[in-house]
């Protein structure tokens, strides 16, 4: 049996909700790190200010409006959600990064917030006012949309999408989906435009990740990581405590290595030919590149 309008509105508006829940979630793992670390490093404020700003917005627009219960009910939890994360990031925050975290949080939720509804009390009313409040949602949703542009041109730049998860872009993505269904059936186009935009730069970023999520630069850093790891699992022979026939013993280090998954240092204690045979050159593990083992010459 088809389901009617109102029935579909109720089933995206709960779709809507739970999805934007698990959006609002997602910093959670950032926000753990800066409490390990004690150190808010390198993030920014800007954005949950924005996110906060946002969800403001959507109330307000949904107290001008009727059958809007959706949108008060996930913007309450994100404005609650985002109050946790700036206060987080003010405790941890170094002095210069407190200082301009508070500027942004006075410009845009106090003064900006504060100036949006005294004009559209005091300057429009009834059907007028909430038209003003929606176009304002409206223009605040597609800036906040083209935010990940920034994002996108440096996943292009580097050829990495170390910095753009994938889980995270595909909720944004269903997130879109669910809210641009929801305001359409509603016949609200303020809340289903900036999705069809949310929507699109969903699926860019995700063709992007599916392309240099396995870019040649990140391989590259990657075996560069497991270098140190190595370190602990280095076997080093001095070369002038080595007995009888040394070449047969060179070669026994190498099936050593092979079997054991242990890199072998050949350190030389003194001049090669006193010693009557060549030692392996520096760059062995290179020339020999054995597949997991390498074995590693250091004079």
């Amino acid at each position: 049996m088809a389901l009617s309008s109102s029935e579909l509105t109720f089933v995206f508006g709960l779709l809507g909700n739970i999805i934007s829940f698990c959006v609002f979630l997602a910093p959670v793992p950032t926000f753990y790190q800066i409490f390990k670390k004690k150190s808010t490093e390198g993030f920014q404020s800007i954005p949950y200010v924005v996110a906060l700003l946002s969800a403001m917005l959507w109330i307000y627009y949904a107290l001008l409006k009727t059958n809007a219960t959706f949108l008060i009910t996930i913007n309450t939890f994100g404005c609650f959600i985002e109050l946790i994360y700036i206060c987080f990031f003010l405790v941890y925050a170094t002095k210069k990064a407190r200082v301009d975290a508070l500027k942004q949080i006075v410009g845009l939720l106090v003064c900006g917030f504060g100036l949006i509804v005294v004009l559209t009390y005091f300057l429009a009313h009834g059907a007028t006012r909430v038209k003003a409040v929606g176009w304002t949602c409206l223009v605040f949703s597609l800036c906040v949309f083209v935010a990940p542009l920034c994002i996108v041109r440096e996943v292009i730049r580097t050829k990495s999408a170390e910095y753009m998860p994938l889980p995270l872009s595909a909720f944004l993505t269903l997130n879109a989906v669910a809210w641009f269904f929801y305001g359409l059936l509603l016949k609200d186009f303020n809340i289903a435009i900036p999705n069809v935009l949310g929507f699109i730069f969903g699926i860019l970023q995700i063709i992007l990740y599916k392309i240099y999520s396995k870019s040649p630069k990140k391989e590259k850093e990657l075996e560069q990581k497991k270098v140190p790891e190595l370190a602990d699992q280095i076997i080093i022979l001095e070369d002038n405590k080595l007995s009888g026939n040394k070449n047969d013993q060179v070669i026994d280090i190498a099936k050593l290595s092979e079997l054991e998954k242990i890199p072998v240092v050949l350190r030389s204690g003194g001049n090669n030919l006193d010693h009557g045979f060549d030692a392996p050159p520096r760059d062995l593990a290179i020339q020999m590149e054995p597949p997991k083992t390498p074995i590693v010459a250091a004079a």
